[in-house]
């Protein structure tokens, strides 16, 4: 009896195979052409996104084209909007969706990061109106300096406080790069006296500044120490022991003279009473190192007020609570003011002060526990 010769069925394998190339191409014609499309709509991408991030931006944007391009009235009155120093880009989103200046808060977030304009949002203030595209809006709020941008830094802000103002201000630093170079000045040009420092935290000197956009981490950080010390030197101030503290000791203590008192009058007074105590082996129990030492919280942001009991039991070598003399590095970044105070306190017998009651700013000063505790708000 003949038999046929039996071959493989190969017909299933084939078209599995073209079936994968097909999903193959398809999905090599999606990646390209997704921010092949988001690129007409919206312009380029970010450069400083990678290829990933930007295919996930287009499509996303893609999805939400209608928010984006599509104003979210027709006929909205002009209102006033204030994005102020230190705004993320959610924040600055949502306040505008709450305003009804927009739609959707998180497509326009994307389209800001699409674009790179998560760090260059212009801090001020804007009249805006809800009948005009979200996309016309982020053109708005942009920061459109070509070469230089004005930034400042406010009295008593500790250096996370300025990364995060870096953020809206123009200037093409990130905030972690900021940071990396304060907590490393060791390639900075630094003050004699303080070359050795582990960090520029309390050199970073309060003002207004102009800043090229397009310039480095390092030589933002530099800049904002230079200042430090041509003000200082400009004020006559002593880069020498003095007061029995060293100048760095000096700058310690000034950073607590500016998160204790906005009252440039009341600082040297208020030095006093460092000074009385550290000279007497009294605990300096200064509330604003304990906020340093607590850091941020969504709750209350980078300073906590008011404390708690438990708070002031947190271990940490800047409690003043817990640790004897000064904490080992400035809290913040203080002006001229308070380094003056600082280095030329007042004369007093004062060991305590506290906050008066009328939301002055001012304090009461005392010599004894019991004047302090008489001096509380009833």
């Amino acid at each position: 009896m003949n038999r046929r010769k039996s071959y493989p069925d190969v017909s299933n394998g084939l078209l599995t195979f073209l079936l994968l190339c097909m999903i193959a191409l398809a999905g090599l014609l999606i990646w390209i052409l997704i921010p092949m499309l988001a690129s007409d709509s919206f312009g380029p991408a970010s450069t400083y996104l990678s290829k990933s991030q930007v295919w996930a931006y287009s499509a996303q944007l893609l999805l939400h084209k209608n928010e984006l391009t599509t104003a979210s009235c027709e006929n909205g009155q002009v209102q006033d909007f204030t994005i102020s120093l230190g705004d993320s880009i959610s924040n600055i989103a949502a306040k505008l969706s709450a305003s009804g200046l927009i739609q959707n808060s998180d497509s326009f977030r994307n389209y800001l990061i699409y674009k790179g304009l998560d760090t260059n949002i212009r801090a001020g203030s804007y009249s805006l109106s809800c009948n005009i595209a979200p996309l016309e809006i982020a053109a708005e709020i942009e920061n459109h300096y070509l070469e230089n941008v004005v930034f400042d830094i406010l009295p008593g802000w500790r250096s996370e406080e300025i990364a995060n103002a870096l953020a809206t201000s123009g200037i093409g630093v990130s905030g972690s790069d900021f940071l990396a170079e304060v907590n490393n000045p060791s390639d900075l040009q630094l003050p004699d006296s303080l070359s050795q420092l582990k960090s520029a935290e309390g050199l970073l000197f309060p003002g207004e500044y102009t800043v090229p956009r397009n310039i480095s981490a390092k030589e933002l950080v530099q800049m904002f120490v230079t200042r430090f010390g041509n003000e200082v030197k400009n004020a006559g101030l002593s880069k020498k022991n003095t007061n029995g503290l060293s100048f760095y000791q000096t700058i310690v203590l000034a950073s607590i003279i500016q998160r204790e008192s906005y009252v440039d009058a009341e600082r040297p007074m208020i030095a006093s009473v460092f000074y009385n105590r550290l000279a007497n082996g009294i605990k300096l129990e200064t509330d604003p190192t304990v906020q340093y030492a607590l850091g941020y919280n969504k709750k209350w942001g980078w300073w906590k007020s008011p404390l708690s009991s438990d708070d002031l039991t947190i271990q940490s070598e800047y409690n003043t609570y817990s640790i004897a003399g000064l904490p080992p590095a400035p809290i913040s970044n203080p002006d001229i003011s308070s380094i003056r105070a600082a280095e030329n306190p007042a004369q007093s017998n004062y060991y305590f002060f506290r906050a008066k009651c009328d939301n002055s700013g001012e304090h009461f000063f005392a010599e004894t526990l019991q004047e302090q505790i008489a001096n509380a708000c009833q």
